[in-house]
């Protein structure tokens, strides 16, 4: 896909007045329309330093190669949206690739994978008003509990605040929650049933009204039971790409059926599949949400 990065650069340095006019101008569509049904791609995951695929520790370091990725992800029919932090929902602006496509501002986290500090999550991207301004069309939380680690509480009562902000902006807001805890010095999510349905419990209670609350949920053992926890409306994530990459899919296939589950937020698992093939792996991923 020709690309023209060298316009972007010139754009960036010598007149960044012209973002806001692109956002101004941008065609936007419905965030439910047709089958209700949502794939967004994501690309949020350079900015938490997680820059590795599977066994590539440098995978998402190429800011150019992962454009083009996102460029043909977002070209092929049935892909809704993005989702990313500033940087990246920039340079798609300024890319001319947003046009009548869901666009998702990440407000991210501050604790960075293997820090001291990892468990001190506040908010270091968007916000609801920065979201208005660009007028896009969705917020995303990502929100660890950590029963043992006492900066949870400040995660908590961010994510309780940016819930209450995005109402009152009737913004809708993706809430992604983990039930994490410090091993051998290292944060490690727990994805078992009871844990992943505990998560949902406390994070779908946060903020003064859930009218724009939505979930943003791993796939995990028994996932029938962790969709009984909850009526907000629900999308999968596809986290790092391990194993059988068919097996995933079958198993994104089984969850997508469950009452509640309304489609797919994925990343690397489909930017950098296996056999590197990015439009084959798009198109399988968007017939199991389309049909």
């Amino acid at each position: 896909m020709n690309l023209d990065f060298e316009a972007l650069r010139e754009t960036r340095a010598a007149n960044p007045a012209a973002l806001a006019e692109i956002y101004a101008k941008r065609k936007r569509r419905k965030v439910v329309e047709g089958d209700g049904r949502l794939f967004i791609i994501a690309a949020d995951h350079p900015a938490r330093g997680a820059l590795s695929v599977g066994d590539d520790a440098d995978a998402m370091s190429n800011r150019y190669l992962l454009l083009e990725r996102l460029a043909i992800a977002l070209s092929r029919p049935g892909v809704d949206g993005v989702l990313g932090t500033p940087d990246i929902i920039d340079d798609l602006a300024l890319l001319g690739l947003l046009d009548n496509k869901l666009v998702v501002g990440s407000m991210n986290r501050g604790g960075l994978k293997g820090a001291r500090f990892e468990m001190d999550d506040r908010f270091g991207a968007y916000n609801i008003a920065a979201i208005k301004r660009d007028g896009l069309d969705f917020a995303k939380t990502l929100t660890r509990i950590n029963l043992e680690d006492a900066s949870t509480a400040d995660t908590l009562e961010a994510t309780a605040r940016a819930v209450d902000d995005a109402a009152a902006a009737s913004v809708p807001i993706m809430l992604e929650p983990f039930m994490s805890k410090w091993v051998n010095g290292a944060i490690k999510n727990d994805l078992s049933t009871e844990q992943t349905v505990l998560s949902v419990a406390i994070t779908a209670g946060l903020g003064n009204s859930s009218a724009q609350s939505w979930l943003k949920l791993p796939v995990v053992p028994h996932m029938e039971r962790v969709m009984e926890a909850t009526t907000l409306p629900t999308l999968l994530l596809g986290g790092d790409p391990v194993g059988d990459q068919d097996k995933t899919f079958e198993a994104w296939d089984k969850a997508l059926g469950l009452p509640g589950v309304r489609g797919l937020v994925v990343g690397r698992s489909l930017l950098y599949p296996q056999d590197s093939n990015v439009e084959a792996a798009i198109d399988t991923a968007v017939k199991l949400v389309h049909g």
